[in-house]
C-alpha cells in the first residue's frame, strides 16, 4: 500500500496543474497561483516520500516528469501566452475584456504564440533530466517549477504590486520576449544548480540551503511578489559561485 503514497501525491500535482490551466485563460491568475503552489508542494512531497518509505521507483520518476509538463511546463506557457497577449492589446483590463483568444475580429495575433517556447524547453528539460543520473542532489539547468514561479510572478506582480513603472516593464512585448527566451535557455543550460534537498538537517553541509531559505523569508516579507524574480536570479548567482558552469 505504501508504494502507492508517492505516485498518489504526483497525480494530485497533475490533477493542479490541470486545474491551473483552466484557470488561465479565464484570467483568475490568484487561483492559478494557487493551484501551481499546491502541485509544486506535492511535487516536493512526493520525492520525500518515496525516499522516506524507500519505494523509488522507474514509475514513480516517470510519473513525476508527466505530471511536471503539465503544472510546470504547459501552466508558464499558457501564463505567458496571456501577458504576450495583453501586452498587444494594451493592458490587463484591455486583454480579459476582449475575450478569451481575441478571435472575435476575424484574426489571430501570432505573436502571443511563443510564450509556449516555455513549454517546449520544459518538456526537453525534463525529458533530458530522466535520463541524467548525475542529477540527484543538485541540478543541471533551471528547475521547472522554479522557472514556472518565475513566470507567473509577473501577472501577480501587475495585479498586487500596484507600481506603474512594474507595470509598464512587464507588458512591454520586447520585455516578455526576453523573459521567454532567457527562461527557456535557463532550463537547458549546463549550469549546476544547488537542490534544496536535505539529506541531514545539520547547519554544516547544508549552509547555502539555509542561507538561501533565510534570504527567501526575507525578501517575501519585504517585496512579497517581486521577491520571487529576484530570488531566482539570486538563486542562479549563489549556484554559480557555489559550483560553476558545467563542462
Amino acid at each position: 500500500m505504501k508504494k502507492h503514497i508517492p505516485n498518489a501525491l504526483t497525480l494530485l500535482n497533475l490533477f493542479c496543474g490541470c486545474v491551473a490551466l483552466y484557470f488561465v485563460f479565464q484570467y483568475i491568475m490568484e487561483i492559478v497561483a494557487l493551484f501551481v503552489f499546491l502541485g509544486v508542494c506535492f511535487d516536493f512531497f512526493d520525492g520525500f516520500a518515496a525516499r522516506i518509505l524507500k519505494v523509488q521507483s522507474e514509475l514513480g520518476l516517470q510519473l513525476d516528469s508527466l505530471a511536471d509538463m503539465v503544472t510546470s511546463g504547459v501552466v508558464p506557457g499558457a501564463v505567458m501566452f496571456q501577458l504576450l497577449r495583453m501586452s498587444k492589446l494594451g493592458g490587463w483590463n484591455e486583454g480579459v475584456s476582449d475575450g478569451l483568444l481575441g478571435w472575435s475580429h476575424g484574426s489571430v495575433e501570432l505573436f502571443p504564440f511563443l510564450g509556449f517556447l516555455i513549454t517546449l524547453g520544459s518538456a526537453y528539460r525534463l525529458a533530458n533530466f530522466n535520463i541524467d543520473s548525475s542529477q540527484t542532489t543538485s541540478f543541471v539547468g533551471l528547475p521547472t517549477p522554479a522557472n514556472t514561479l518565475l513566470i507567473l510572478s509577473l501577472p501577480l506582480i501587475l495585479l498586487y504590486q500596484n507600481n506603474a513603472f512594474l507595470a509598464e516593464l512587464i507588458l512591454n512585448p520586447y520585455f516578455l520576449l526576453a523573459v521567454t527566451l532567457l527562461s527557456t535557455y535557463l532550463l537547458n543550460a549546463r549550469v549546476r544548480l544547488f537542490a534544496l534537498k536535505f539529506t541531514h538537517w545539520g547547519f554544516k553541509g547544508n549552509e547555502i540551503r539555509y542561507l538561501f531559505l533565510i534570504l527567501c523569508v526575507v525578501l517575501l516579507i519585504t517585496l512579497k511578489f517581486l521577491a520571487i524574480p529576484v530570488l531566482i536570479v539570486c538563486y542562479v548567482i549563489m549556484s554559480l559561485l557555489g559550483n560553476g558552469p558545467e563542462a
